[in-house]
């Protein structure tokens, strides 16, 4: 008889399986974290509402509901770094797997996550005029270099490095340098380049990541402290960064493994074209 009242289809299957899929999501980002307690008073709230609605005690369902319509504004205000980092999760996964936009395999273990974190800081400070210096590896070893800063060892994260160059931190001097999809140190010094015809626009900063470009296969990325404009070294050459997709692109295509594949080898070829177009 109680079945006969209830009428599934598969789109109700497919509904329950995503819900349960993003909880399930949530749940792995938020575990451990100050977080999963928010998320657990939330939950509890929206469980009275429920019970509310179920008991059509209206007063008290208005009031709640006009609750929890604001709090969809505060949720992602609270979760912001979860929510990034969930969408980013998403995206690198379909990114990797080449269900968007076709195969991408990364040196080093980098994740597009990375890539994306490093993007990000670089942008920010660019806007807040936050000196920065950074240096990513690829196949030369930088460990003299490293030997030169402090140890840092820690996963990449826009606000790590934009803590690192905050310019009243201990560690804003120098260059950070990533290594094998971590940050591995900070405040390192890099040899000056004694190219005599840089412009003079470019100032210790720049001549340090083009030094290091001259006599490594490094990637660096410069932000200047008077314009708040971002240069890539590289192949010993200097170049600025005209924008967030550029700046993107040109990583990748660093990054980017070599492959036998025709479509990936077009690929990356069509990358790095993109990047030699765009450089001023």
């Amino acid at each position: 008889m109680l079945l006969s009242l209830i009428h599934i289809t598969i789109i109700d299957v497919i509904d329950i399986l995503i819900v349960a899929f993003l909880l399930y999501k949530l749940y792995q980002m938020i575990k451990g974290t100050a977080a999963m307690k928010i998320f657990f008073g939330i939950a509890i709230v929206y469980l009275v509402w429920l019970i509310v609605k179920a008991l059509k005690m209206e007063l008290v369902e208005s009031i709640m509901g006009q609750v929890i319509g604001v709090g969809v504004i505060a949720l992602i205000v609270v979760f912001q770094q979860e929510v990034r980092q969930f969408l980013l999760m998403l995206g690198d996964k379909y990114f990797k797997r080449g269900f968007l936009v076709g195969k991408v395999k990364l040196r080093n273990d980098f994740s597009l996550e990375a890539v994306e974190s490093i993007v990000q800081a670089c942008m920010e400070m660019s806007e807040s005029k936050t000196g920065a210096l950074i240096v990513i590896t690829r196949e030369t070893s930088l460990q003299t270099i490293i030997q030169t800063g402090e140890t840092v060892n820690a996963d990449i994260n826009t606000q790590l490095i934009k803590a690192i160059f905050y310019k009243n931190a201990p560690l804003h001097d120098g260059a950070m340098i990533i290594e094998k999809n971590r940050i591995v140190a900070a405040k390192c010094i890099l040899p000056v380049s004694q190219n005599p015809n840089l412009p003079n626009e470019y100032g210790l900063r720049h001549r340090s990541g083009l030094g290091i470009s001259e006599t490594s296969d490094a990637m660096v990325i410069i932000v200047s402290e008077q314009s708040g404009n971002i240069s890539i070294a590289q192949n010993a050459q200097i170049h600025k960064a005209s924008g967030r997709d550029y700046l993107q692109k040109a990583i990748l295509a660093y990054l980017r493994k070599k492959s036998d594949n025709k479509k990936e080898h077009k690929a990356e070829k069509e990358a790095n074209k993109a990047v030699e177009d765009s450089k001023i």
